[in-house]
């Protein structure tokens, strides 16, 4: 297992978990449930060839994780029925943004 992996999937479930626990403390659970189903965004990823690579970036590679996709889910979160799907979002991809460092 590499530092690439464990700081790449820590801040997609351990990093949400803290951000919900810290801010959102009375349905924290909930809220983390939330955070983990934006995941969802990664579905963009069965558009690209191969599917997979461990070497891409996927910050502005796939449709959901273009800047332009950025800029809109930071939009979201000025809106209190779109806030925390917003910030799930955004922590999705500060997560797959890591990636890009290594």
């Amino acid at each position: 297992m590499t530092l690439k992996f464990f700081s790449h999937y820590g801040l997609h479930f351990i990093f949400p978990a803290i951000i919900a626990f810290i801010f959102f403390r009375k349905q924290w659970l909930k809220v983390y449930v939330i955070f983990i189903v934006t995941m969802l965004v990664d579905l963009d990823h069965l558009l690209a060839n191969p599917i997979f690579d461990p070497n891409r970036c996927s910050i502005n590679f796939h449709p959901l994780h273009s800047y332009f996709a950025i800029g809109v889910y930071a939009l979201g979160t000025f809106f209190k029925p779109t806030r925390i799907v917003a910030i799930g979002l955004l922590l999705h991809i500060l997560a797959d943004a890591v990636d890009c460092l290594f």
